[in-house]
């Protein structure tokens, strides 16, 4: 009887988590997915990174995978752990459909917003403006519900955008190079995608 009663509890802390089931299966193959293509090490950074003289040689590729790669260890391990809470928080306001089209929306627009309106930008690498997106289009999913929570995280939000556009530095980790503008063109992206078209959000 101790045994079932501590599965059963593990197995609702999973739920609660939403890392049961397919939902941690999703989640553990996308955090493979970005650490082994940080296994590829620079090869593969110089190889899928957003490059402005590349796209125009039609390296079309890199606006995809730019969002995957990283610039070392240490940036795919933060990235991995910001998906994680992220995902704690979120994975179940939309479907997964529905959270695959608010991803391509981010990275649409952060690839649209660096190459017209962030010219000056060589190169970009990494899954945080993607993160971002996710970030706003959750918590707009959590607000529009009446959880005073999603309120709450739109509010640090924006206070982060605020910072780190007016410092350049990142609010979790100055050391890191960031590109500000990434983040701000992933979170209107996100809240696209979370508004459009108008369908209420599904917890599953």
């Amino acid at each position: 009887m101790k045994t079932n009663r501590t599965d059963s509890s593990a197995q609702s802390w999973f739920r609660s988590a939403n890392c049961d089931a397919r939902y941690g299966v999703a989640l553990a193959a996308i955090v493979l997915l970005l650490l082994g293509l940080g296994a590829s090490g620079d090869w593969g950074r110089q190889s899928l990174q957003y490059q402005r003289d590349a796209l125009t040689h039609y390296q079309w590729w890199r606006l995809l995978s730019a969002h995957l790669v990283h610039l070392g260890w240490q940036h795919a391990l933060l990235n991995c752990g910001g998906l994680a809470l992220l995902w704690m928080l979120f994975a179940r306001e939309f479907s997964p459909r529905r959270w695959l089209w608010i991803a391509l929306l981010a990275i649409a627009t952060i690839d649209a917003g660096l190459w017209f309106l962030r010219p000056a930008v060589d190169w970009y690498v990494g899954a945080s403006g993607v993160l971002h997106g996710t970030w706003a289009a959750g918590a707009c999913a959590m607000y529009r519900r009446g959880d005073a929570l999603g309120a709450a995280l739109l509010l640090l939000l924006i206070v982060k955008l605020i910072y780190e556009q007016q410092s350049g530095a990142s609010l979790f980790d100055a050391d890191l190079p960031l590109v500000p503008a990434a983040h701000l063109f992933g979170t209107l992206g996100g809240l696209i995608g979370a508004v459009l078209p108008r369908a209420a959000a599904k917890p599953l």
